[in-house]
């Protein structure tokens, strides 16, 4: 897709001026650092203390689903580089390293890992190859904290066909039913089955803790199962209705978990605020920026989002899922947003959209201010969590000066970074180290990582990582390209 609007590319924003003046014609309030410190005195490199454990800085690894697992679940070689780049990028949490499937009926694909008895030494195994590139990149492991998360991929699961939804529910959803393609209500999870799910999350977390996992992240974000229940308003029964209702299933997973794994601490990555599904306008003559799905009345189902309306955040049910973190004794949150199913543009800002996108209808930079702004007010109102930020990829070389404003202030705790990793795993451990960024390797978001997973490639920088530039599959992805051009 070409972009035919007049965003400004961030790399072309060269001073601390450049970028200052750009976002105040916006309008966006995003204040960052003009210098950058490093050593002992960079806000960066500060370590973090959870529970008597200390994190070695404030950099975050974000989970990330390659679609290059075996067909049994297990990691393949490319998983492997993966999670070595993981260990090698100095940051010191790894959150979820890889979103994992409980069981396979849960997979988002065919190639997602899956943890059960047969592949549990195979995880045990990845952990610890991230492990031994941690401590051979920057000479110690004993401040850095891994986790792994635990995940259904409900609504979006394809387990078994990459092009083939099977979808598992919680409720007929009056605009995401006909966008998927859901036409009955032989897909909605029962009570009963929701139980015996719990029950499968717990094995997994059992064998999470004998992997060597410190804690497991139970996901609650982008549209996956653990999210759809918070947004289960008109689900009759024990899981839906009230907030109470519709957070029983965190509630009885923590439960369920601390029964099977006692040492196993908890995160939850949670999509904090959510929109209307957006779409691609109809029309031969249309543009390709996107816009919302009509719908009239209250619309009950973006948690976090103002009903009335539902393209404003309202973050009061967001404000009691953290008292209730608190009450079950969680202290690691990852504040995410919506879905890239629906709405990508608020959860993953970009200035290219991957092949079945529309084009961003704000200047992704408002996007990322809007995440990083939500954050705050939740760290802000919540100070003894434990936050960890996302959104930050789209601010490639000012991403360092954003991170440290925030971490120095307090309003946020640890540096989230994602899509970036893929190709310049080691922007954490250059700026702790006061390195000078390597540009050639700053995601600029062309979303190759998405296109090509959306057409059953692997998930790769085709355009940045030289091993993803000579992959088979780059001339695969290339021609899909060229047809979706042609189209």
């Amino acid at each position: 897709m070409t972009i035919s609007f007049s965003y400004r590319r961030v790399a072309t924003l060269k001073t601390a001026d450049d970028f200052a003046a750009y976002l105040s014609s916006l309008g966006v309030d995003l204040p960052f650092d003009r210098e950058l410190q490093s050593g002992a005195d960079s806000p960066l490199g500060q370590p973090y203390q959870l529970d008597g454990f200390t994190i070695g800085n404030r950099f975050s690894i974000l989970p990330m689903e390659g679609w290059d697992g075996t067909p049994d679940g297990r990691p393949s070689d490319l998983t492997i580089r993966r999670w070595k780049h993981f260990g090698e990028s100095g940051a010191k949490l790894i959150w979820g390293g890889e979103a994992v499937a409980v069981r396979h009926d849960g997979r988002a694909n065919p190639n997602q890992l899956v943890l059960n008895d047969q592949t549990a030494g195979d995880l045990e195994k990845l952990r610890q190859v991230l492990v031994d590139a941690h401590g051979e990149k920057c000479g110690r492991t004993d401040d850095l904290l891994i986790g792994l998360q635990l995940t259904h991929s409900g609504r979006f699961a394809r387990p078994n066909d990459k092009k083939k939804l099977e979808p598992r529910i919680l409720y007929r959803h009056p605009l995401l039913d006909k966008k998927f393609g859901i036409t009955s209500d032989s897909a909605i999870f029962t009570d009963a089955e929701i139980d015996d799910l719990i029950g499968d999350f717990a094995k997994a977390a059992k064998r999470a803790e004998a992997a060597g996992f410190t804690f497991v992240d139970l996901k609650h974000c982008h549209g996956y199962l653990g999210h759809e229940f918070l947004s289960a308003t008109t689900r009759p029964g024990n899981y839906g209705g009230s907030f109470e209702n519709r957070t029983r299933f965190l509630r009885e997973l923590v439960t369920a978990i601390r029964r099977e794994a006692p040492s196993l601490q908890f995160g939850v990555r949670l999509s904090a605020f959510d929109f209307l599904p957006f779409k691609m306008p109809e029309g031969l003559n249309a543009d390709k920026v996107g816009v919302p799905e009509e719908f009239a009345g209250r619309y009950e189902h973006a948690f976090g989002g103002d009903a009335e309306n539902p393209l404003a955040i309202n973050l009061a049910e967001a404000f009691q899922f953290f008292e209730l973190l608190q009450k079950l004794g969680i202290k690691l949150v990852c504040t995410t947003a919506g879905s890239p199913y629906y709405n990508p543009h608020i959860q993953r800002p970009a200035l290219f959209p991957p092949s079945d996108g529309y084009q961003p209808p704000e200047d992704p930079l408002v996007g990322v201010a809007r995440q990083i702004k939500v954050t705050a007010e939740l760290k802000t109102r919540f100070p003894d969590m434990c936050v960890v930020g996302s959104g930050y990829t789209y601010l490639q070389e000012w991403l360092p000066n954003v991170g440290q404003h925030f971490v120095r202030t307090g309003q946020v705790d640890f540096v989230g970074v994602g899509r970036l990793v893929l190709s310049y795993h080691d922007l954490p451990f250059d700026v702790v180290n006061g390195n000078k960024l390597q540009a050639k390797r700053i995601c600029r978001t062309f979303s190759d990582c998405t296109t090509g997973p959306r057409n059953g490639l692997v998930s790769g920088c085709y355009p940045l990582d030289p091993f993803y530039k000579v992959h088979p599959q780059a001339e695969e992805l290339k021609a899909v390209k060229e047809k979706l051009k042609a189209s």
